[in-house]
């Protein structure tokens, strides 16, 4: 595993390094020549995320490679820039992808602290920026006219599954606990807070959030057995990556072993949940997406990634980068003549529904992120392999 996640680096290392070779040499449609757009992807190709990160790439060049390497009739230069851990690595990345590069159009982003500075310089550039994972919870006042998501907002998990949790565990009480940064504020908050208005008690003894730190904690058992002393009814938390890889394991060393686990779906979510094995067996966990779901779109999707020779099954990462292609092939389409910011911006607000392998969505008519079906998933045997099983819908977010 260790050995094809290098050659996987490796391979993208050489895509980005040839695709500034192309940028370099070729003209673009803000050089002039309407039938080339240069598009930039920021993601994690190092870092604590870098299997995100990876997957991201692989959805949007999964609908490239099905349509010809083009979007909307133009042929794309993707230029590929490395997200790292966070801002330190990302903001220059993004400043090379906008003032060298020149791209009309920025996609991708892991994280939610990433988006939050990046999206400060897209909507000073009047380029579209079309996120495809964590989002913010930015305040109302912000100004998204020139960003947009295929994903959600990074609270929209916890909103979605909180009123199930409330309904399982009755009176019990339920015991939060996530990682200390703006994905883990973010994601926590949006269970804490609809779940107590809901008249749920959370068993954390200030009745406040339990953040561990990040990235650096590796040893969760301290955590875990502190909050068996408050014998919960259950557990709900956020992790990815790699610290999702050792909750899970821990936790089933854990003296809360036998107490219901519920989670942000990522905590399960792609090469994570191989790496988690049977200890993750039973978890349930909400996000919009599951590789199971009997849409004919998600069928075509699941079938082109295994064509591809992708590893595992596609996950909510690779269907929402997978998304943006398919949302800036509709909005190409209907620019005519050389493409700018503000030309392809005015498009992306007229694509409407889209046939999405989640299901259809179409975006908020303010808030520029999609309203979207939500689902409860469990981890079990699918065939031979662990994966994401769809339990039922939950709910749709956010109501237009």
């Amino acid at each position: 595993m260790r050995h094809a996640r290098s050659r996987l680096r490796q391979a993208l290392a050489a895509a980005t390094a040839t695709g500034l070779l192309a940028t370099g040499a070729a003209c673009t449609s803000s050089d002039g020549d309407s039938d080339r757009v240069r598009i930039g992807l920021l993601v994690s190709l190092s870092g604590i995320y870098t299997s995100v990160g990876e997957d991201m790439h692989r959805g949007f060049q999964l609908y490239l490679d099905t349509h010809d390497g083009r979007l909307g009739g133009r042929e794309i230069d993707l230029v590929v820039a490395d997200e790292g851990d966070g801002p330190a690595t990302a903001v220059p990345a993004a400043q090379k992808l906008l003032e060298r590069d020149r791209v009309v159009a920025f996609t991708g982003l892991v994280g939610g602290a990433t988006v939050d500075k990046v999206q400060t310089l897209t909507h000073e550039r009047r380029i579209p920026l079309l996120g495809a994972n964590a989002r913010p919870g930015w305040p109302p006042a912000r100004d998204l006219a020139y960003t947009w998501h295929t994903s959600y907002n990074s609270d929209e998990p916890g909103i979605a599954i909180a009123e199930y949790i409330k309904a399982q565990v009755g009176n019990g009480t339920v015991y939060a606990i996530g990682p200390d940064y703006q994905g883990g504020w973010d994601e926590l908050r949006g269970f804490t807070d609809t779940y107590t208005a809901l008249g749920g008690k959370l068993a954390n003894l200030d009745g406040k959030t339990v953040f561990t730190p990040f990235p650096t904690t590796e040893n969760f058992l301290p955590y875990l057995n502190r909050a068996a002393e408050t014998q919960p009814a259950a557990v709900y938390t956020f992790y990815a990556g790699g610290p999702a890889v050792a909750f899970v394991k821990q936790y089933r060393q854990s003296a809360l072993k036998d107490v219901p686990l519920y989670a942000a779906g990522f905590l399960t979510e792609g090469p994570v949940l191989d790496a988690q094995g049977t200890a993750a067996t039973g978890i349930r966990n909400v996000l919009n997406y599951s590789p199971t779901l009997p849409h004919a779109a998600n069928q075509q999707f699941v079938a082109a990634w295994s064509a591809a020779g992708y590893p595992g099954q596609p996950t909510t990462f690779a269907m929402a980068s997978y998304d943006a292609a398919a949302v800036l092939d509709r909005a190409l389409a209907a620019v005519g003549g050389s493409v700018t910011g503000d030309t392809l911006n005015t498009a992306i607000s007229t694509v409407g529904r889209v046939d999405s392998p989640r299901g259809d969505w179409q975006f908020h008519p303010t808030e520029h992120r999609p309203v979207q079906r939500w689902y409860l998933r469990e981890v079990k045997p699918d065939g031979p392999v662990l994966s994401n099983v769809l339990l039922q819908d939950l709910t749709t977010l956010p109501a237009t």
